[in-house]
């Protein structure tokens, strides 16, 4: 008699994943890098062919920025099929 042996009486975890399935999928990607206080590097790519890069803090400061811009004007994230034109 005594306890079950294995897993669950060791009170093992199991971490609640979400569903990957959900529709969402990542389509643009912003990549920093500035290691030891080096000249700062910057990559934005997105899936629908916006690609840039930039060396240098002024250059990765523009580049975040244009970035950030492009997030609003992706025909990948705003489909204008369907819209009135303006």
């Amino acid at each position: 008699m005594g306890e079950p042996k294995g897993a669950a009486r060791k009170g093992v975890r199991t971490a609640v994943v979400p569903d990957p399935d959900d529709g969402r999928r990542p389509i643009a990607w912003l990549h920093i890098t500035a290691p030891g206080g080096a000249m700062p590097t910057a990559t934005s790519w997105c899936v629908c062919g916006h690609d840039r890069s930039a060396v240098g803090h002024r250059r990765v400061l523009a580049l975040i920025a244009e970035h950030n811009d492009h997030r609003e004007s992706c025909p990948l994230r705003n489909p204008q099929e369907g819209r009135a034109a303006a």
